[in-house]
């Protein structure tokens, strides 16, 4: 199965640019702009909220036993901090209806 291309940060740009009759250099601008609030306010306050989207969310990770796939020896991993995007029920829903 062929995978369908991704749209590019320009053709984002592109986009916004064209919707909202502004020069791209602006849109360009508030596409990063967004971005660096949602990094620095997750980073902050452990989440931020993407409206229409999702949220954001810092995820503490305990410590815990895996197992090698190659090998099935038992191994340590460590405890961590990732990040994870809840999609919104909404914006779930709009790309794969429930099957009620």
């Amino acid at each position: 199965m062929a995978q369908k291309k991704l749209m590019a940060k320009g053709q984002i740009v592109t986009h916004f640019a064209e919707q909202f009759e502004i020069p791209k250099k602006v849109a360009a601008s508030f596409i990063d702009e967004y971005a660096a609030l949602a990094m620095a306010e997750t980073k902050k306050k452990g989440a931020f909220v993407l409206p229409g989207i999702g949220k954001s969310v810092l995820v503490k990770r305990k410590a815990r036993t895996g197992r090698n796939p190659a090998t099935g020896e038992a191994i340590k991993i460590s405890a961590k901090t990732v990040v994870k995007i809840r999609p919104a029920k909404a914006f779930k829903d709009a790309i794969v209806p429930s099957k009620k």
